[in-house]
């Protein structure tokens, strides 16, 4: 039976760890704004509370003090649209659930819906978002199936490994293809970036005879197959010349019985550790970091710190298997 290829590999889970993460974020949300909006219809009692204080934070929240018919003194935040309005000292409509015995108040005006859509466009946002990364990844596999099967013309190929200038971690490398005419394969003519393959960096530096499939235009992406049929996942368009703000070393190679990039037959050469464990290092990383914001933007707020680390844990798992990682 074949198994995925290190490339298929990846986009899967690239795929796979978007869709999870954005459903996760997506549930969350959607658990809260039921309750939000549940609790709101509840709330049919009214109250005309005092604005004490405004302009609060970057989303400029207003504070009041409002009394509820049990004679019940609250203070309490709110999101609001209407900053100009809701200023301090101004009447601010409550609506209350009276049935509680420490009720929270929600803004009676209909047209102050922000805390509700604080809940409700993250989860549009991150459908476009899942919708972009795996239409990236449908776009990669269809060009390269579609690419593949354009007639090839023979040409000279060596791996290059470029480091981009000011990147950190696993968005820095890269994988390349200098491609050359075959009577001149010291003379470089195009730049190709390429998904890393388990078995790059094996087996002799020198030039490997290739065929070139290029694409429908000029410079777009060319996939290279070697004379076993091996076939490497072209990353971006080709570069005619030297791509900028990569540094471009040697690598040991390439074997010449490299297995297709998209399915893979055979035992792949022993790896230090599990392909994937970068990746769910990626998600650890995205998921701490967004945590930091999430605390000190929200005050500290569930709802929202939670949010921002499944946001975290999702772009940097999504960021580290679109850059083509080399464990």
């Amino acid at each position: 039976m074949r198994r995925p290829g290190p490339a298929l590999r990846v986009a899967l889970l690239g795929v796979v760890g978007t869709l999870t993460g954005f459903a996760l974020l997506t549930t969350w949300l959607g658990v809260h704004a039921h309750r939000y909006d549940s609790a709101r219809d509840r709330a049919t009692a009214r109250a005309v509370g005092r604005v004490i204080e405004d302009d609060i934070g970057d989303e400029e929240d207003i504070r009041v003090r409002w009394t509820d018919q049990a004679g019940h003194e609250h203070v309490q935040r709110f999101g609001i649209y209407d900053t100009h309005r809701y200023t301090k000292g101004r009447s601010f409509p409550i609506a209350y659930d009276p049935r509680r015995t420490r009720p929270r108040g929600f803004p009676a005006d209909p047209d102050e819906t922000a805390t509700e859509d604080d809940l409700l466009v993250p989860v549009g946002l991150a459908g476009v978002a899942a919708a972009a990364v795996c239409g990236v990844w449908a776009r990669r596999g269809l060009r390269f199936c579609w690419t593949a099967r354009r007639p090839g013309r023979p040409m000279s190929a060596t791996v290059r490994c470029g480091e981009r200038i000011g990147a950190a971690g696993w968005l820095s490398d890269t994988t390349w293809l200098v491609l050359a005419e075959t009577d001149q394969p010291g003379l470089p003519v195009a730049w190709q970036r390429v998904m890393w393959h388990a078995v790059l960096g094996q087996g002799s530096a020198e030039p490997l005879m290739v065929s070139a499939h290029p694409g429908i235009r000029g410079r777009a992406a060319v996939v290279a197959e070697l004379p076993d049929g091996t076939r490497l996942v072209p990353l971006g368009r080709l570069h005619r010349r030297p791509p900028r703000h990569l540094l471009l070393g040697d690598r040991d190679g390439v074997r010449a019985d490299l297995r297709d990039s998209f399915i893979l037959d055979g035992t792949e050469p022993p790896s230090a550790q599990p392909w994937w464990r970068p990746g769910a290092h990626a998600a650890v990383l995205g998921a701490v970091i967004a945590t930091v914001p999430g605390l000190v933007l929200t005050n500290g707020s569930l709802v929202a710190t939670v949010s921002f680390a499944l946001i975290g844990a999702t772009a940097f798992t999504s960021s580290w298997a679109l850059s083509s990682p080399q464990p």
